[in-house]
């Protein structure tokens, strides 16, 4: 597991009105602090990646669809420097991510309806001064292909 990346399982209650499930929670072990909340979705087959934070930790969900996750660490100094993880989301893997600062990571739509995926980072966005990273999704960096299996 890529250093400081946690994960969450999370427990869908259902009853004959439909389901909760509790995403994050202020006395959860990996919680942090709160900036934001917001739904970022992706169209069948898409990939929404490469990116980064330099200060922001983020806290990923899917809330409907599915998705595949991709990590990679290119932290300077980190013991996994150089890892990838997959990550596969939605109704049949209900889990929170923790990302940390430094890792970079992106999402792609599995099958044939929009992903919905839910983010509860540790700050606000800020458009003047952006905490982002970026890389195109077919980057050289870093050693993925995401339309392959296993990349």
């Amino acid at each position: 597991m890529i250093e400081g990346v946690r994960t969450k399982n999370l427990v869908a209650h259902p009853d004959e009105r439909g389901r909760l499930w509790e995403i994050l929670r202020s006395d959860d072990d990996l919680f942090d602090t709160f900036g934001q909340v917001y739904v970022t979705t992706a169209f069948p087959g898409i990939v929404k990646a490469w990116h980064a934070h330099r200060l922001q930790t983020d806290f990923f969900t899917v809330i409907s669809g599915r998705a595949k996750f991709v990590l990679y660490d290119m932290r300077e100094g980190s013991r996994t420097k150089g890892e990838l993880a997959e990550f596969f989301l939605g109704r049949d893997k209900l889990q929170l991510i923790t990302i940390p600062p430094g890792v970079y990571h992106g999402f792609m739509c599995l099958g044939e309806e929009e992903v919905l995926a839910l983010n509860c980072p540790t700050r606000p966005y800020n458009a003047q001064t952006p905490d982002e990273l970026r890389l195109p999704f077919d980057t050289d960096q870093i050693p993925y292909r995401w339309n392959e299996p296993g990349g």
